[in-house]
């Protein structure tokens, strides 16, 4: 669909796709290599299946699901995707791996993919590209129209510290541990269009807002905007980007389960939104889950009342009983919420695992995303 007319093209409500970027390793020292494009290469060759495709910068690739409505047929397809991809690395001499960032690379050393997209990219923000070498997971959800994509948005603004906090899994970065459970948003947070979607209700609002945008020269198209959540209307989706891409497929296919059956309840009920206070506390609980992910202090925007996020999640899985039934998301449901019990994050696990010695840590990563066993959680 052109965006010239940026119409919302309807998709099957509740329908589910994920995108996970994925770190391009070599296997001396596990550093981040220059390699995408070799191994993309490779897996043209091999006629790998599936949608594996550059990312901005050579030290990654990006995969991508069909679109899917159960939490089992998206983790099969996750799994057989993983195993494509550890297979031609294989045959690099290469690794791949999971996690928000990697723990030590040098964003100086980063190489721009050639194409003309990333390299206006680069043109346009300078060492921020490089720097965007940062891998996260965005999970789209299918709405029936742009109105239900809106208010679905919106309504998931006060859930977005729980995916943070499941999903964290970048304490460390360039070379350091930063004390936060997730330093790859910050990195995303220094573009000016990073942020929250407008108070904006409708589509036609939106398509109004858009136009003004891309009219006075600051957007070319909804690319353009690194929102948290943002419409993809040539998809019939809302895509939630918050996300560090996880340590296995399985949280990340858990955590796509989460978000659908979540959607299911918001849509259902279609509580009122309150209105553009909805944001007050919007900043300061996504940098409380930034930094102390589970244990992070979650703050009500209309009575000021505060939880913990651990326990947020564990109440929010609890109402979504009946939903997940209907869905059949139960057992990725509860797998989530054994690993917040367990106070085990991604974050964690790293951490555990780091002993001062990063190169240990990646490869431990590494062995990992290969589907090596890894307790709830991570």
């Amino acid at each position: 669909m052109p965006e010239d007319v940026l119409e919302f093209a309807p998709s099957a409500t509740l329908s589910m796709g994920v995108e996970l970027e994925v770190q391009v390793l070599e296997t001396v020292d596990f550093n981040l290599t220059q390699g995408a494009s070799y191994l993309l290469e490779q897996i043209r060759r091999a006629k790998v299946a599936g949608d594996i495709k550059h990312e901005v910068t050579e030290s990654m690739v990006e995969l991508a699901t069909g679109i899917h409505t159960r939490h089992d047929e998206l983790l099969a397809e996750l799994g057989a995707l993983r195993d494509g991809l550890v297979a031609a690395a294989d045959r690099l001499n290469l690794a791949v791996c999971g996690g928000g960032a990697h723990p030590f690379q040098r964003w100086e050393e980063r190489r721009i993919v050639d194409n003309p997209r990333y390299r206006r990219v680069s043109e346009l923000y300078g060492y921020l590209a490089k720097q965007f070498t940062v891998f996260g997971q965005h999970v789209h959800i299918g709405c029936p129209s742009g109105d239900d994509a809106l208010y679905l948005l919106h309504a998931l603004s006060r859930y977005v510290p729980h995916f943070i906090a499941l999903a964290a899994s970048s304490p460390y970065y360039q070379g350091a541990d930063t004390r936060f459970a997730t330093s790859r948003l910050h990195v995303v947070s220094a573009f000016p269009l990073a942020g929250h979607c407008p108070w904006v209700t409708t589509w036609d609002e939106f398509r109004a807002y858009f136009e003004r945008m891309r009219a006075v020269g600051i957007v070319a198209s909804m690319k353009d905007f690194y929102w948290d959540i943002r419409p993809k209307p040539e998809y019939g989706t809302i895509e939630l980007r918050v996300c560090d891409t996880p340590l296995t497929v399985r949280q990340a296919a858990a955590i796509a389960a989460y978000l659908q059956t979540l959607a299911r309840r918001l849509l259902r009920e279609r509580h009122t939104l309150g209105g553009p206070d909805r944001y007050l506390a919007y900043a300061v609980n996504r940098f409380n889950a930034c930094r102390f992910g589970f244990d992070a202090e979650l703050i009500d925007a209309f009575d000021g009342a505060r939880c913990r996020v651990a326990d947020d999640i564990l109440a929010t899985v609890d109402m979504l009983a009946e939903d997940a039934v209907a869905l059949g998301t139960g057992d990725a449901l509860a797998e989530l919420a054994a690993g917040v019990r367990a106070g085990m994050s991604g974050a964690g696990w790293m951490r555990e695992r780091a002993a001062g010695d990063l190169s240990a840590l990646v490869a431990a990563q590494a062995a990992l995303w290969r589907g090596d066993g890894a307790p709830a959680g991570v």
